[in-house]
């Protein structure tokens, strides 16, 4: 019974210690069917800082037609993209909350070299405590998966349409093919994960993530975690970066950075 009680304090300290700790900035990096979404989730758990989504942003400040919301809007029943600044300015906002003040993970954001430019001025000038800005550049972690994997995984992924169960063909199947083994629903294939559709998915990403990936490299900011591990793997192998990171910001050791 002491035994259980010590291990209880022990786990609290430690929850503790991970709610009160500096993490810094978080970005991912990684294609569709890499897990950025699984990982962004279990990182947001572990050191209790918030994810923050631009598409989620953006979609939210158009609902509550905030000044930002209406160009955005109006960007996009124009059928255009929404523009860097914009997308900028709705990220600055957010990480302005007081959520934020220990750190974040960034979903979908810097997707260009211009952004990343712009964030790393944003952390210098206008966020956090001048003369800790070094520590507060971002880590970025990329998980790096062989092409044909990815195709795998998501070319063969199911869904069922009645309890959104999720189903690999080839990694963890129902047990009758095609039917849901909770309901018995026919599995479908979402458009998006149309061999047609995914190539371009993939295509696209690489064209437009390389020269981020570049920008960081020079940086000497960037990680790449192999994604074709197991995902406690890659979990274990992405946290443990984070805390390195992490233990030099809280002894104010600066990261690489221009």
């Amino acid at each position: 019974m002491v035994v259980n009680l010590v291990q209880e304090r022990l786990g609290a300290s430690s929850m503790a210690e991970q709610v009160l700790r500096t993490i810094g900035p978080v970005v991912l990096l990684g294609p569709p069917g890499a897990g950025k979404g699984t990982q962004s989730k279990r990182i947001t758990e572990h050191y209790h800082i918030p994810q923050v989504s631009t598409g989620d942003l953006l979609r939210e400040h158009v609902r509550q037609q905030t000044p930002l919301g209406i160009e955005v809007q109006a960007v996009i029943a124009r059928g255009e993209l929404v523009p860097d600044h914009l997308v900028c300015d709705i990220v600055a906002w957010r990480l302005r909350q007081p959520d934020a003040d220990r750190g974040f993970i960034l979903d979908g954001f810097p997707r260009t070299q211009k952004q990343a430019a712009w964030l790393d001025s944003f952390l210098k000038f206008e966020f956090f405590e001048t003369g800790k800005w070094a520590s507060w550049l971002p880590i970025v972690i990329r998980i790096q998966v062989d092409y044909n994997k990815l195709l795998l995984r998501i070319t063969g992924r199911r869904t069922c349409p009645t309890c959104g169960a999720i189903y690999n063909v080839h990694s963890n199947p129902p047990l009758v093919d095609e039917i849901c083994d909770k309901d018995g629903t026919k599995l479908v294939i979402r458009d998006d994960d149309r061999d047609e559709v995914i190539r371009e998915r993939l295509d696209t990403y690489e064209r437009q993530t390389k020269p981020v990936a570049e920008y960081y490299d020079k940086l000497g900011r960037l990680v790449t975690i192999n994604g074709d591990q197991s995902v406690d793997d890659v979990s274990a192998a992405i946290l443990k970066e984070i805390d390195g990171r992490a233990c030099g910001v809280a002894s104010g050791t600066e990261v690489k950075g221009n």
